[in-house]
């Protein structure tokens, strides 16, 4: 720990009003010592982590982190405020504010370190030790371990005999602890459980699934154990081993601030029985964690998108896959190619129709998957594993009775709600093994095809086709008006849940093609592209309004915007959201006018200009997208050009956001 602190990066009066402020100013001095090569870049990732989850825990402490490739080693910062900082914690600011940085690759050996550093956060003598520090070097010291704080008693001394010592048969829990990073909110949560077990006098051993590795946690020591704590904002790794054991799950958070209520509410449950199977929730009201593993009090509004946006993200590469290869089928074959028998029992190899007909096949089996996987993975997302073999149910069901689509996204919400009420159905002790794999697949898909085919399957698919039949008789002013919704909701947070919306409901178009479902997905995806283009126009035509690193960003937009990443232009954003987002909604509002206006067609769901060819109306698809580019770039100038000069030197240390490689 001593390589990673040292005095000079010890401030005692630390003035930043701001978290923002206090993380600038404890860089700089990682700046100093050359631990960090770029200041703005770094606080980029610390800014896009903080994002995730506020970084403020209770008894004062702020823990802003971030992995970055702009990190030189692994260091910590420390800086002690008088009045406090808001991080985000429930009790009030911050008085102790660690800033750690781990490089983009960091050794397993210095993130143990972190980890371990972590860990003493949650020791009341260790931070009151650092309160009472007089110098930057005795801070440094305490933190690096070189001065030892103990208690007149030891640091042992307030713990008593536990059950076992005492006689007792002990209460055992088992706990995994992660999140996104995995430097430091893993370690504190599982630092915390394990003081909170020993007070309650219960044997308790955490699995730490971190940065610096995990190790996964005996056989037998999972068998005996009579409870399961859950602290994550990520996925558990190998869940399925804590199956058929009380659970609660939470986010790591309430793993660090209310470890003692998460053991009284496992013995709760233990008392009365409630055991989960592999993937059920264990708080029936929490959305699950491979989608969302925030706190339990979000709104329904939020875990209904979250749910959504699940499926929608397993469905994409089905659509991506398939709507290509059909678009390439088309584009060797003709449109015709329809028609051609199965190439399981004609194929001629040196003939481009055969070729093309098996590209048209697998496309079309290939897509064929879209509604089922949707349907599947919103249950999933709602349910975990147990939602999907009844989600997979209703989206077929969905395609056999042409429900299409939105078949697609009630039954996977029917699903996912029904495989939630069973799991809170007491059952007898000697059915729950066979919970997740019989009881519970059986009676929701029972439900779901009992739904889909006789109670809401019709008349979803009445509305199904109303609005087929509305795309396809879509023309003049109301299609025009359809192109600027929707452009401008591509445009709105680039790549974020708006904008995957509007991709979804191009997408689900697709499900059943015609011509008015091609015009939307050809002027969704154009607007899609204008941001980044935009973006990259502004910053050659109008360099000096753009920082060295922001024209440097600029370069790779052009080929970004061209293969339809929109997140291309998430780094001009994030440094000047009031400009660069208006800017791109005008841009995209006007493409997507004009694309539907021009009666321009699109097949594929992805590509970019390199899907031109499969475009119906391509030239005025180009000049679309040409014009949205000019407004948007036109704008982001205008607007930049009005603001206060920026110094020079300002300019030039500056902010280096990666720029996503994949929509």
């Amino acid at each position: 720990m001593s390589s990673m602190i040292a005095a000079d990066l010890v401030d005692l009066d630390l003035s930043a009003a701001t978290k923002e402020a206090a993380a600038r100013s404890l860089a700089e001095r990682m700046v100093a010592r050359g631990r960090v090569t770029d200041l703005d870049g770094f606080l980029a990732d610390v800014a896009a982590r903080e994002a995730q989850m506020p970084t403020g825990l209770d008894g004062g402490i702020g823990i802003p982190h971030c992995r970055s490739a702009h990190v030189t080693e692994p260091t910590l910062a420390f800086g002690r405020s008088a009045a406090g900082i808001d991080f985000g914690a429930p009790d009030g600011p911050a008085d102790l504010v660690f800033l750690i940085a781990a490089p983009a690759g960091a050794d397993d050996a210095h993130l143990t370190i972190l980890s371990a550093l972590a860990r003493h956060l949650m020791d009341p003598e260790f931070t009151g030790a650092l309160r009472a520090a007089t110098s930057p070097a005795e801070a440094a010291a305490l933190i690096a371990g070189e001065e030892q704080a103990k208690g007149p008693e030891g640091p042992e001394a307030a713990a008593g005999p536990t059950a076992a010592e005492e006689g007792e048969a002990p209460f055992r829990i088992v706990a995994v602890t992660s999140c996104p990073t995995g430097i430091a909110h893993t370690y504190m949560a599982a630092e915390a459980l394990e003081k909170a077990g020993q007070a309650a006098r219960v044997e308790l051993v955490v699995e730490t699934q971190g940065s610096a590795g995990f190790t996964r946690l005996d056989p037998a020591i999972l068998a005996a154990a009579d409870g399961v704590i859950f602290a994550h904002d990520v996925p558990v790794r190998d869940k399925e081993r804590f199956a058929g054991k009380p659970t609660v799950d939470v986010g790591v958070k309430a793993g660090v601030n209310r470890p003692a209520e998460l053991i009284a509410e496992v013995r709760d449950k233990a008392a009365r029985g409630e055991l989960t199977a592999p993937g059920s929730p264990a708080d029936a009201g929490r959305p699950t964690p491979v989608e969302n593993a925030g706190e339990p009090d979000e709104g329904y509004g939020t875990k209904l998108r979250k749910w959504l946006m699940s499926g929608v993200s397993y469905m994409v590469p089905f659509v991506a896959a398939g709507g290509l290869l059909i678009a390439l089928g088309f584009a060797l074959g003709g449109w015709d190619i329809n028609k051609a028998p199965s190439v399981a029992e004609h194929f001629a190899w040196g003939q481009v129709d055969s070729w093309a007909a098996l590209m048209f096949q697998i496309g079309g089996l290939a897509f064929g998957f879209l509604v089922p996987v949707l349907a599947g993975y919103i249950a999933y997302g709602m349910a975990d594993r147990p939602g999907l073999v009844p989600g997979f149910v209703g989206g077929a069901i969905a395609l056999t009775i042409n429900a299409g689509f939105l078949g697609g996204l009630v039954a996977g919400l029917v699903a996912g709600g029904t495989v939630l009420a069973i799991q809170k159905v007491r059952i007898p002790a000697a059915l729950r093994g066979i919970m997740p794999v019989v009881v519970i697949p059986l009676l929701s898909s029972i439900v779901v095809g009992f739904l889909m085919f006789l109670v809401i399957g019709k008349p979803i698919a009445s509305l199904q086709n109303a609005l087929t039949d509305w795309l396809s008789g879509l023309s003049g002013a109301n299609a025009v008006i359809l192109g600027v919704i929707l452009g401008l909701m591509m445009c709105f947070d680039l790549g974020g849940p708006v904008n995957k919306v509007a991709y979804a409901f191009a997408v689900g178009g697709l499900a059943t093609p015609n011509e008015g479902s091609l015009k939307v997905m050809a002027a969704v995806m154009a607007a899609g592209m204008v941001p980044p283009l935009a973006m990259a126009l502004a910053t050659t035509v109008r360099g000096r309004l753009f920082t060295k690193t922001e024209r440097e960003n600029g370069k790779a937009a052009w080929v970004l915007g061209a293969s339809f990443i929109s997140e291309g232009a998430i780094p001009f954003a994030a440094a000047d959201p009031l400009r660069v987002i208006p800017a791109a909604m005008a841009g995209g509002a006007v493409t997507g006018a004009l694309s539907m206006a021009f009666e321009c067609t699109l097949r594929a769901p992805h590509g970019g200009v390199f899907v031109i060819p499969l475009i119906g109306n391509p030239l005025l698809y180009l000049l679309a997208i040409v014009a949205g580019t000019v407004v948007s770039a036109s704008l982001v100038i205008l607007l930049k050009s009005a603001r206060k000069p920026v110094p020079p030197a300002v300019a030039e240390t500056t902010t280096e956001v990666k720029v996503p490689v994949a929509a």
